[in-house]
């Protein structure tokens, strides 16, 4: 029987991200379309022989440890609704950073529920995986897919796979601050444009690129409109978007060339304490 395993958990990009207002939960009913990028963790498994007791490490400093985590949240889930508990050593190799936007938390939730369940000899369905997935967070359902893109609806949650065609080359760019999830939605309905920045939609092949949290986001953190409106004016990008709820903004180029050309004049911009990596979507299996 096989103990162990090690799994890619890829990042997101938000492709658009429209919200069309407040629902009764508290949370907003969004539409997004999430396609998964070649920046990703490893998260390392290892099913125990005895015992029930879970350790869980980490390369990257400040990654919480504990329950909070959302790799321990899902890891529980999962025992509560299969009935099992056993002994785990897990450790997360991180290469998406902290409060990107990039969903590198949902994902490593994802490749939780993958792995662990597959360790156990499928206790679950992946219909019940993905109810799982959907209590835990927004977007680790679309993680559980195994298309390159998928379309969220509800909070998010309620996905819907996507032939996805294209290999987009695109460079990540990510200042040395988080933007927490919870605070750019709920400034999101008192939020104003502001003047000379690009709120509207690119027209694109893919589809209309777009995001309303940064509306809220542009107004608070001054840097990342001016990074947008650099990053539009360059000509090598025929689009540039603020993913999910930031801090992290993406380009679109025509080639690969063009893209590590940019990723390096992002770098000069952005000053040493910026994430910049250039990378593509990930291809459709």
């Amino acid at each position: 029987m096989n103990r162990t395993l090690e799994l890619s958990s890829p990042a997101k990009i938000n492709l658009w991200l429209r919200i069309l207002g407040k629902r009764k939960d508290g949370f907003h009913e969004v539409q997004t379309r999430l396609c998964k990028v070649g920046i990703a963790d490893t998260v390392r498994l290892e099913l125990l022989a005895n015992g029930h007791e879970v350790a869980l490490t980490c390369n990257q400093p400040g990654i919480p440890l504990d329950e909070s985590n959302l790799a321990i949240k899902a890891l529980r889930a999962l025992e509560s609704r299969a009935g099992i508990k056993r002994g785990w050593s897990i450790h997360l190799e991180k290469r998406i950073p902290h409060g990107a936007g990039l969903g590198g938390g949902s994902s490593n939730a994802a490749s939780m529920l993958r792995g662990c369940n597959e360790l156990l000899d499928h206790p679950l369905t992946q219909e019940a995986l993905l109810e799982i997935a959907a209590g835990i967070g927004s977007d680790v359902p679309c993680f559980l897919l195994d298309t390159t893109a998928a379309d969220g609806a509800g909070r998010g949650e309620q996905v819907t796979p996507v032939d996805f065609s294209w290999k987009l080359p695109i460079v990540l760019i990510k200042p040395a601050f988080p933007i927490p999830t919870p605070w750019a939605y709920k400034n999101w309905s008192t939020s104003n444009e502001l003047p000379g920045v690009l709120y509207a939609p690119q027209l694109c092949p893919w589809g209309e690129m777009i995001n309303h949290l940064e509306r809220p986001v542009f107004e608070k953190y001054r840097l990342l409109p001016a990074l947008k409106s650099w990053l539009l004016d360059h000509g090598s990008v025929r689009a540039a978007l603020m993913s999910g709820s930031g801090s992290t903004m993406f380009a679109i180029t025509n080639t690969d060339v063009e893209a590590a050309a940019l990723a390096e004049e992002a770098r000069h911009w952005c000053g040493e304490t910026a994430w910049v990596q250039a990378t593509q979507t990930l291809s459709q299996p």
